[in-house]
């Protein structure tokens, strides 16, 4: 294995991890914490999300600077390349909507539930199968 498809397998699995770890554990559990408010719950996801979307940027850059230096096939590239369009589109389309929402609420307002979540969510697990999938292909490949 080389040393840019080492570091591509690590930068994909790192990133699968820290996604699995915020968004299916840490954002639902934070609400159920005694004395979690919405608002409170609100402040905290913003501020870990801001955090993983900036670590997240950083994964993207790697894996695509890693599969520019030694590519590891067409399959893992494309898919690879979904979790990096779908990383894109959440923070580009449906994170400002959920920041709207969310300074609704802040400011007090009565918003209905927002379908943006959902949306979230849905590109979230694509995210997630994307970077597994993708993570595994490139240790195939690196495979003699």
């Amino acid at each position: 294995m080389t040393t840019a498809l080492a570091v591509l397998a690590a930068a994909t699995f790192c990133w699968l991890g820290m996604v699995l770890a915020i968004s299916f554990l840490e954002a639902p559990l934070k609400f159920r914490a005694p004395g979690v408010t919405v608002p409170i719950g609100l402040g905290i996801g913003r501020l870990v999300f801001r955090a993983l979307n900036i670590a997240e940027l950083v994964l993207a850059a790697t894996i695509l600077a890693a599969i520019l230096v030694d590519s590891p096939g067409t399959a893992a590239t494309r898919t690879l390349t979904v979790a990096m369009v779908v990383f894109a589109a959440q923070v580009a389309v449906v994170r400002p909507r959920l920041t709207r929402r969310s300074d609704a609420v802040l400011a007090g307002a009565d918003v209905p539930r927002s379908h943006s979540h959902f949306a979230y969510i849905a590109l979230e697990v694509v995210k997630v199968l994307a970077l597994l999938v993708g993570g595994i292909l490139v240790l195939a490949h690196s495979m003699p």
